[in-house]
């Protein structure tokens, strides 16, 4: 009998596992079991191996709205456990993190393998049991609290049981077995497939603040727009797949996506080239008039405007500058489906948020089980912002474990 046995061994499990033998007044028997042939690899490849630990955003207010789903019912989890408590809580392990521009942070040392250090060191001097390639087969309630059957026919017992699955589809299953409701998940943080031949000849190139809309959709990011060879990506697109995902997925990935490349609309970019046309009318196209875009980037979209590069800005007529000012500030591409972005790729959708208790991250019907990390109908944009809720969710799911093996401590 393990007073706490904690099924996924991520960021979200080890934290919970961690939080609770922290939080005890005396020693938690708890066991992490991890299907996979190591723990925390998503940490291990996040953020390019260097890991985004979090998000230096330290209102909970603003913080929440980086949650396309669970922004209510995180606010006052995250009054009880932020973006710096997290980074407290990894300089005392001994891992220096830094901001970035941006506000993501990372540890300083740009190796995610400093956090996994501190975690893995963590429940190593807290005693934890950690098992891998332990697949669950299926978890049941008893009357001393919950039986977990491995896929080997073993079957172990604990008072305590903390779901940190991630998105594997079978935990699903588990969670309606107990009676309890379930939302179908659906991709988020996603990069989109445009069919252009003549885009995907500018790939690599990146503009750091474009803005992203989708026609119809009260949805729009802006940030950094990356070019890849099968569409557009970076974390404008990312931004823009997390809060549409649940009406992409509906049309199935296919929807025009409006870009502006300069980070402009349409009406302010007409009027900048209407005065550009004025003071530059002698020189030619080749000329960008002082909008700093890349030269190849340019030039396509002179091309698509249907112009010749060799034109001199006075001879344009009225709906040549705007089908320029329309390829510049709104420019409309076909979505041809989604493309999985690395590490970065999450799910919508989990158990739902009303059968959860966010003060405790518990279970209401069941008592003594805790659900954390992507099981949860909660995801944040990329930034950090996912791992954050990883580390809040584990943090008090473990702080109620301890609390309830150990009452009035």
């Amino acid at each position: 009998m393990y007073d706490l046995i904690v099924v996924g061994g991520g960021a979200a499990g080890f934290f919970a596992a961690i939080s609770a033998a922290e939080d005890a007044s005396a020693p938690v028997r708890t066991l992490i079991l991890e299907q996979g042939r190591d723990v925390l690899q998503k940490v291990r490849i996040s953020g390019g191996g260097r890991c985004n630990v979090t998000h230096a955003e330290f209102d909970p207010r603003l913080l929440t709205t980086h949650y396309p789903r669970g922004a209510r019912e995180l606010r006052g989890a995250f009054h009880r456990f932020a973006p710096g408590d997290t980074i407290d809580w990894f300089e005392r392990a001994g891992v220096p993190l830094k901001v970035e521009a941006d506000g993501r942070v990372f540890p300083v040392s740009d190796s995610s393998e400093s956090i996994v250090t501190a975690l893995t060191s963590a429940a190593c001097r807290l005693g934890v049991e950690i098992r891998l390639s332990s697949k669950v087969e299926s978890i049941d309630r008893t009357p001393q609290g919950f039986a977990v059957r491995l896929l080997t026919g073993q079957s172990l017992t604990a008072k305590q049981l903390v779901l940190a699955t991630g998105s594997a589809p079978k935990p699903y299953a588990w969670l309606r077995r107990l009676g309890l409701p379930v939302v179908d998940p659906v991709p988020s943080l996603f990069s989109f497939n445009i069919k252009d031949a003549d885009l995907h000849a500018l790939m690599g190139l990146s503009m750091p603040d474009a803005k992203v809309t989708l026609p119809g959709l009260e949805y729009e990011t802006q940030g950094s727009l990356l070019v890849t060879h099968w569409g557009l990506s970076g974390p404008a697109i990312l931004k823009m797949s997390a809060k549409a995902a649940l009406e992409l997925y509906e049309v199935r990935y296919r929807h025009p996506v409006l870009i502006s490349w300069t980070g402009a609309i349409l009406g302010d970019q007409l009027d900048y080239l209407r005065s550009g046309r004025v003071q530059s009318g002698k020189a030619t196209l080749r000329s960008d008039l002082a909008l700093g875009l890349p030269r190849r980037l340019w030039d396509y979209l002179v091309m698509r405007a249907g112009v010749s590069a060799e034109s001199r800005w006075a001879d344009l007529n009225k709906a040549q500058l705007l089908r320029l000012a329309t390829a510049l500030a709104a420019d409309r591409y076909p979505i041809d489906g989604q493309t999985r972005f690395k590490e970065e790729f999450v799910t919508a959708g989990g158990l739902a948020l009303e059968a959860l208790d966010f003060k405790r991250f518990a279970v209401k019907a069941t008592p003594g089980l805790y659900v954390v990390g992507e099981l949860l109908n909660v995801d944040g944009v990329t930034g950090g912002f996912n791992f954050q809720a990883a580390w809040t969710g584990g943090h008090l799911a473990g702080r109620a474990v301890a609390q309830a093996i150990a009452p009035g401590q």
